[in-house]
Parts: structure tokens; C-alpha cells; sequence
């Protein structure tokens, strides 16, 4: 055993607790190095069994040890109680305990099978699960007035609210007022839109059929409910068209699908471009279990394409060629966020813009699609296709297998037969994926150091599909 310790940093956040019996997928990111010197065939162990990580010894320039770096993409099975221990071990070194999981919350419920209830669909219980955040009282009240005028009766409410000030919960409590069809909790500490949505799906009580999701500042149309019960069939989602208005009602555009193909096909599809609105939606209930807990993933998650693909992995989604409801255009909408407020390190700015972007490109593009496409193999293996299988390890692998990363690289030409839904964002991610190529050659010795790619995680964390961001300009910033 050798005298030298391992040293070991994880630097990459990990969940802050994993819910019983649950399944899911974990980045890990960090640097290992002993005596000043890189160390050979470091491992990760997940309660001792070993698990394979996609990079090591990469290059640091900002770490003493310049051949430092690693990363990879986990699957972690959480345990009925208790908590989950990851241990770093290199040949030669002890073991090195980085981090515990504590395991809590409810056990994860057994997932509903797809089925008729007694009585037909039309007999379920709608959920509907509605997030919150400082909510403007106007716009709170008129998306209030669309649920309660809803044809389809058959539904209540649950509202999880993000923590938001006292006046503007007090403003949500006199909305909501004495109806019981409304059930209102509010977070104790701000969370943020993904996981306030998480835990709004947490809070739908047992014996309701089917869950819908709900902004607090759309309006929906009178019928929205009933047309898409009607339309679900024996799909596990059912998603609708949008109309885009303003304040005051003024139709801006009656359609959001200008300039860009739809897609409920394709997995992989909707694995790197996203095309269903959470409030577009109605899914069966057992995708808002299987979906639970969210996956934690580098750079901005989204929960409507996290439970999009959990619905397309257990079987097919189902689209309403209509809008439903209005979507109201502000300026505090979050697609018009960037994610990241951090400011560049120093180190950071010395990098060359072009690799900068390509390592964004890697780490918060493509990176996250691993974490969501291996965590869908682990929870939906029962339920998913050959083919919809396929289509999830060939994007696993596309990093890592020349005739992965063909198809990952040919998949854009499906344009051409009008099938434009990603908008050629294969090729964008494709960049991060020769980048991390070029940083795992440049790490060997017989290059110059200076030659070396950083493979330190990007700061600020920001990456966005250029296409699908003029798409959305054009369709959301249209005034």
C-alpha cells in the first residue's frame, strides 16, 4: 500500500437526500492526485460497488496536480433507509470516503399500472399541480378564474408555493379563500422553479388518476380539462397547442409551433430539444411517480421535458393540434432567463471564447442528457421499447463510440424531410463532444502543457442552443 494518501475533491453538488427504493443518476465531477502526481485507475464506489467513471486524469490548470480532473455519470440505487456512501479508491491508495447520502422522505411508490378505471376514463380524478413564487396578484386571479370555470369538474388543486414574500402569499391565501378544492402548502426556503414543481407532484394525494401541471400566470381555456381527458386515450401524456396574449388578453400569435416541427415521437429527439409545455399537459399518474424524484444535472433543468421523456419511455404521448389555454407574455418569464449569475474566474478568462463555449457545450448540453437518458433506463427499463432503448444508449455512448457519435452527427439531416423539432441542436452539442476528445488527447504526456484543453467546469454555467434560442425569440419576444 503506498505511503503517499490519496488526495480527493469532489466538487460537483450532489442530491441533498434520495427517496427509498428510488433509482436515479448522479454527476460527479472533482480532481484526485497523490504525492503531486496523477494517480492510475482512480474508481468510484457507490455502498461499495464499483462504478465507472467517464474521464480521469484530464487536465487542470487550476489544480497543483495538472492531470487531475475526472468526471462521470453514475447510477445510484437508494436503499429502503439509511443513506448511499461514494468512495473514491486509486490502484496502490487506500480508499477515500467523499460524501453520504442520507436516504428520506416517503418510499417511492409502487408505480400505478396503465389501466381503465372502473367507470371509465372520464371518472378520474384530476390533480392539478400548480407552483408558485411571488405571484402577481392580477395575473394569480384570472388563472384562478380559468380553473374554477373549468367544464370538466372532476379536478382539485394542490398549490406549492416557492417561499414567496408574506404580502404576495397573503395575496395567494385571499385568492384561493375558503374553496376546498384548493390545498395550498408553502416551501419553508426557496427551492426554484424545477424543484417547487417536484414537490408540487409530492403533494397530489393518492386516488387521483391523472395530474396536470399549471403556471400561476396563464389562463386557461373553459374546455382544456375535458378536451384533453377526452384526448389521452391510452397514451401516458397528452399535450396541447398554445396561444400566446398579453396583459390585457391582445392575441399575439395563435399558435407556438412557427418555424419549428412539433415532435411526440421521437425520444431522442425530445432528449436534446424539448417540445411539451408542462401546462400543456395531462399525464397518467404514474409518470408523475416515476418521475419523481428529479434528476439533478448540470446547467438549467427543466421539469416539463424530464417528465415529457418519462412519459414517451413508458409509452406514447398524444397531441391536441389546438391551443388551450393562453400563454400570458411578460418580462419575467423564464424563457427569457439566462441561467448563471456567477462572474468568470480569472483562470476562466484567460480561455479562448471558441473552447469555452465548446466545454459549456459538453457540461451543460450534453452532459445533461446523459444524466436524464440513464436515469430513464433505470427507472422505465420495464416499460421502455428496443428501439426507444437503442436510441438512449446510442446518445450515452455518443461521446464514446465513433458509431454513436455518426448518428448523433447524421440526425440533423432529418430535416430534410421536414422533421426540424431539435433545429440541427445535435450539431451544437456535437462541438462539446470534440471538445472533450481534444481534451482527453491534450492530456497525454508527449503534448506540450500549454497545448492542454481546461477541463475545469465552466463559469458562469451557461449554454444554450443558439437555433432553439432564436426560435424562441421569434415566438416569445414578439412584441
Amino acid at each position: 500500500m503506498a505511503t503517499n494518501p490519496l488526495t480527493v475533491n469532489l466538487e460537483s453538488p450532489l442530491p441533498r437526500f434520495l427517496r427509498p427504493g428510488t433509482s436515479t443518476a448522479v454527476y460527479v465531477s472533482g480532481t484526485a492526485w497523490a504525492a503531486g502526481r496523477p494517480v492510475g485507475g482512480l474508481e468510484l464506489l457507490v455502498n461499495g460497488a464499483k462504478q465507472r467513471l467517464a474521464a480521469v486524469t484530464m487536465p487542470r490548470f487550476d489544480m497543483p496536480v495538472r492531470r487531475s480532473g475526472f468526471w462521470g455519470v453514475i447510477p445510484v440505487q437508494a436503499p429502503a433507509a439509511g443513506a448511499v456512501e461514494l468512495t473514491a479508491r486509486a490502484t496502490g491508495h487506500a480508499a477515500v470516503r467523499l460524501a453520504r447520502i442520507p436516504v428520506a422522505g416517503p418510499a417511492a411508490p409502487s408505480p400505478t399500472p396503465a389501466r381503465e378505471p372502473a367507470g371509465g376514463a372520464g371518472h378520474e380524478l384530476i390533480i392539478i399541480c400548480m407552483a408558485t413564487f411571488d405571484p402577481d396578484p392580477e395575473l394569480l386571479a384570472a388563472q384562478l378564474a380559468s380553473l374554477r370555470a373549468q367544464t370538466d369538474t372532476g379536478w382539485r388543486c394542490v398549490i406549492s408555493d416557492d417561499c414567496s414574500s408574506l404580502e404576495r402569499y397573503a395575496d395567494l391565501r385571499s385568492l384561493v379563500g375558503d374553496d376546498e378544492r384548493f390545498a395550498l402548502s408553502r416551501s419553508q426556503e426557496r427551492i426554484g422553479f424545477y424543484r417547487n414543481f417536484e414537490r408540487a407532484l409530492s403533494l397530489a394525494p393518492e386516488g387521483a388518476g391523472l395530474v396536470a401541471l399549471c403556471d400561476q400566470d396563464d389562463v386557461w381555456h373553459p374546455d382544456k380539462l375535458a378536451v384533453l381527458r377526452s384526448a389521452l386515450g391510452s397514451a401516458m401524456l397528452v399535450y396541447s397547442d398554445q396561444r400566446l396574449v398579453d396583459r390585457a388578453g391582445l392575441v399575439l400569435r395563435e399558435t407556438m409551433w412557427q418555424g419549428r416541427a412539433n415532435n411526440w415521437t421521437s425520444l431522442a429527439s425530445m432528449l436534446i430539444a424539448n417540445t411539451v409545455t408542462g401546462a400543456a399537459a395531462l399525464m397518467r399518474r404514474e409518470i408523475a411517480e416515476r418521475a419523481l424524484p428529479f434528476p439533478d444535472s448540470p446547467g438549467i433543468e427543466f421539469h416539463d421535458q424530464w417528465i415529457a421523456l418519462v412519459a414517451l419511455a413508458c409509452g406514447e404521448l398524444a397531441y391536441v393540434d389546438r391551443s388551450l389555454y393562453d400563454y400570458v407574455q411578460h418580462e419575467s418569464a423564464i424563457l427569457g432567463k439566462v441561467a448563471g449569475e456567477r462572474g468568470h474566474s480569472p483562470a476562466l478568462r484567460l480561455r479562448p471564447p471558441r473552447m469555452r463555449e465548446w466545454r459549456a457545450a459538453y457540461f451543460l448540453g450534453f452532459v445533461p442528457g446523459q444524466v436524464r437518458a440513464r436515469t430513464l433506463l433505470l427507472r422505465c427499463s420495464d416499460r421502455i421499447t428496443p428501439d426507444k432503448r437503442r436510441a438512449l444508449e446510442r446518445y450515452l455512448t455518443s461521446d464514446s463510440s465513433a458509431l454513436s457519435f455518426a448518428w448523433f452527427m447524421l440526425r440533423p439531416l432529418r430535416a430534410l424531410a421536414g422533421r426540424t423539432e431539435t433545429l440541427a441542436g445535435e450539431w451544437e452539442l456535437a462541438r462539446g463532444i470534440v471538445w472533450r476528445w481534444a481534451a482527453a488527447v491534450t492530456a497525454t504526456r508527449i503534448w506540450p502543457q500549454h497545448v492542454a484543453l481546461d477541463t475545469q467546469f465552466p463559469d458562469p454555467p451557461r449554454f444554450e442552443q443558439k437555433r432553439l434560442r432564436r426560435w424562441r425569440s421569434r415566438v416569445f419576444d414578439v412584441r
